[in-house]
């Protein structure tokens, strides 16, 4: 099957011809992003590189604006769609920025590349007139390579009205021009793992919960995975685990009595076979370690992590930028990365291109691409790393007033 998509040169057009069979979806990457009254921030525009790293001070929008790739993912996802997504945000008065006034309607735009295709989407919300005070879409729009597949409203919108509850995203009736990137923002992936809801997750053997961003069902997910994929994956953890973790090895998956999947692993101490351990024994350490690795490995989606630094030694967590590297040169996978490390952000192989600082303030909070400071610019030629540039400006002014303010408890 071959798929025949318009590009645009100068003044000219062309058609360019692609076999669908040999385009790999998960090799597309997002470039750029927009935003309008999104949580946080009443404007954004942010461009995009393969690794990202977001930094800002508490409650400035890191979570927030890793959130609007899941909010995409969760648009096409099986049971998805406009409505569920919202609903899950706690609706659209909860989305919308404080900051917001004469447009009160949230709008994102994301641009996604790969090889010779440029795809851009754009959507708008908002609420929807009358009792039931839905979100319902404002405007959408699919462009190819600068040349528009769609845009919403249409004739059909307007003679049924009920049609603007839901995207064309979600509609596989509606999405067939430009499925590729639904696909994508469906492999979209996001962890924070908790290691206490991984210990204690609560589920029946088999359980599975359509996302699982924070480790609950991670057990699960370990054990569906094709055995062979599988095994070679926890062998190339452990082996990572044995630098840090010298005294665990033989890392493998295993079920027990009740078919429930753990982890498992030979512990070794002063008795000569050691002692074998599960998942519930692991420190927080070595279950973070464990899954960062492993999402590391599980594919070639946008992967999107939350402050990964989290419980991990700080000589562990000044090579997670090394690491994801190292991830990205085996095979070219987007990483978007939330953290306020600064062993992380003393990596001197961080540019400043790569790096998103995010400044709170009574309009919302404005995303500032450090390559387009030249104050900044200039700090980072000057041989300090990001850690040392940018990190004491995202401290909370008046951190020092802390234990004052305990005192009078």
């Amino acid at each position: 099957m071959t798929r025949r998509w318009p590009t645009q040169t100068g003044k000219s057009r062309r058609i360019l011809w692609i076999s669908a069979g040999s385009y790999n979806i998960l090799r597309m990457l997002f470039t750029h992003l927009e935003l309008k009254n999104w949580r946080n921030f009443r404007a954004a525009d942010i461009k995009l590189q393969d690794r990202v790293f977001i930094i800002g001070s508490n409650a400035s929008g890191k979570s927030n604006l890793l959130d609007v790739f899941r909010f995409l993912r969760d648009l096409v996802k099986p049971g998805g769609g406009l409505q569920h997504a919202f609903e899950k945000r706690g609706g659209l008065s909860k989305v919308r920025c404080l900051a917001a006034r004469r447009f009160p309607q949230v709008e994102i735009a994301v641009e996604a590349v790969e090889g010779p295709a440029t795809w851009k989407y754009e959507l708008g919300v908002k609420q929807e007139q009358g009792r039931q005070r839905r979100p319902v879409v404002a405007h959408e729009r699919v462009s190819l390579n600068g040349n528009r597949l769609f845009e919403r409203p249409n004739s059909d919108d307007t003679a049924d009205q009920e049609r603007l509850s839901q995207t064309h995203l979600e509609q596989i009736n509606a999405n067939s021009e430009f499925r590729p990137l639904v696909k994508f923002f469906e492999q979209v992936r996001y962890l924070h793992l908790v290691p206490q809801l991984l210990r204690h997750p609560g589920l029946s053997p088999g359980t599975e919960q359509p996302e699982d961003p924070f480790g609950r069902n991670f057990m699960e997910a370990i054990a569906r995975s094709p055995q062979k994929t599988r095994d070679s994956r926890l062998r190339r953890i452990e082996g990572a685990l044995k630098a840090v973790v010298p005294q665990l090895k033989q890392l493998k998956m295993d079920k027990d009595e009740l078919g429930i999947p753990h982890l498992e692993a030979i512990y070794e101490h002063w008795r000569g076979n050691g002692a074998r351990q599960r998942e519930d024994q692991f420190s927080d350490g070595t279950l973070r370690l464990i899954g960062l690795l492993w999402s590391l490995l599980e594919g070639d989606a946008p992967l999107l992590l939350e402050e990964p630094e989290l419980s991990l030694h700080t000589e562990i967590v000044r090579r997670i930028p090394n690491i994801l590297a190292l991830v990205q040169r085996k095979g070219k996978r987007q990483i978007l990365v939330s953290t306020h490390s600064t062993e992380m952000l003393s990596d001197p192989g961080i540019g400043g291109e790569e790096v998103v600082w995010l400044l709170p303030g009574n309009e919302g909070t404005e995303a500032v691409q450090l390559n387009s400071r030249p104050d900044l610019v200039a700090k980072l030629k000057s041989g300090l790393t990001v850690a040392d540039a940018i990190l004491p400006y995202t401290a909370p002014q008046r951190a020092d007033q802390l234990s004052l303010a305990l005192s009078h408890l």
